[in-house]
């Protein structure tokens, strides 16, 4: 629906020079607005030059985190967020403002006709661990993300918690901000169902292991995932640490990982990529974790 603001005025004014002024003011793009006789109707659903700068602002992290908001573009991602309880500040239309404005307000290379500016959630970044700790007690899988730097990888390994049900998802402080318009559009709308914190990961899995959990983690030295026992987080809290796509796991989280497992390549003695992406690597290890589970459930039937 258009939403016009009705500004008439003697004929003695400048038509022009109050348009003009309007535009220098901010409320006004120049795209949605029409004069007849000796009146401006402007859409009031358009976007004023501030307006754009500042949703353009939200593409780097120094203004997200200074404005608590992050967007979210395409039909799918916007109706995700409505659904999710994020708060959703304002959602903007390329009908109501106009393509040049969804343009320049929109990360894709190919704006998407809808866009939506979003509040982050508050508990995002963590320090005081208790409340963290608390909840693990009561057992789970949970991943930990160890200075992940690719969007793509982090939107990829939230789609992947978001299928396989992870509890949460903790990180480094140096992983990537997972309000990035590359990661949120990555996800696929993951982003609003996984919980994502970052913290103090060492200190995160010393509490762990102080109430007997297990933290796992991938390494070319390990022992073959498909042969060895796994805790499944059904009797107690249990991690899987992803490391850095360039230097693996960090050494302070290396030594808190109790269980080191190797992902072996096929054939086993042929050995073809030196390694496995991030987010494949994480696939292949949860998954694995997850089928323990339903082979446990068939056991016990």
């Amino acid at each position: 629906m258009q939403i016009y603001l009705n500004i008439c005025i003697s004929q003695n004014f400048d038509q022009k020079k109050l348009y003009l002024l309007l535009i220098t003011a901010g409320l006004v793009t120049g795209v949605s607005q029409y004069v007849n006789r000796n009146c401006i109707y402007v859409n009031m659903a358009s976007i004023s030059n501030n307006e754009i700068k500042r949703v353009k602002s939200l593409q780097q992290k120094k203004f997200r985190d200074i404005e608590g908001l992050f967007i979210a573009e395409g039909k799918k991602m916007v109706e995700e967020a409505v659904r999710s309880g994020y708060q959703v500040e304002r959602i903007y239309r390329r009908e109501d403002i106009g393509e040049e404005a969804m343009k320049r307000i929109s990360a894709l290379s190919s704006p998407s006709p809808v866009l939506a500016v979003i509040r982050k959630p508050a508990d995002v970044q963590i320090s005081d661990l208790s409340g963290v700790l608390a909840s693990l007690a009561k057992g789970g899988l949970y991943l930990a993300l160890d200075s992940i730097r690719d969007p793509g990888n982090l939107g990829t390994i939230l789609r992947i918690a978001d299928w396989f049900g992870i509890d949460a998802v903790f990180a480094a402080p140096d992983t990537v901000d997972v309000f990035n318009p590359k990661v949120v559009q990555s996800t696929m709308g993951a982003v609003f169902r996984v919980k994502m914190h970052y913290v103090d990961l060492p200190k995160l899995s010393e509490g762990l292991l102080s109430m007997g959990g297990k933290v796992y983690g991938t390494f070319l030295d390990g022992r073959n995932i498909y042969s060895r026992d796994l805790d499944t987080g059904e009797k107690g809290p249990v991690m899987v640490v992803i490391g850095n796509e360039s230097d693996g796991i960090s050494e302070a989280m290396q030594g808190l990982v109790t269980d080191r497992l190797y992902i072996p390549p096929y054939p086993a003695d042929e050995p073809g990529s030196e390694s496995l992406n991030a987010a494949v690597a994480a696939a292949v290890t949860v998954a694995e974790f997850r089928r323990r589970i339903h082979n446990n459930l068939i056991n016990n039937e």
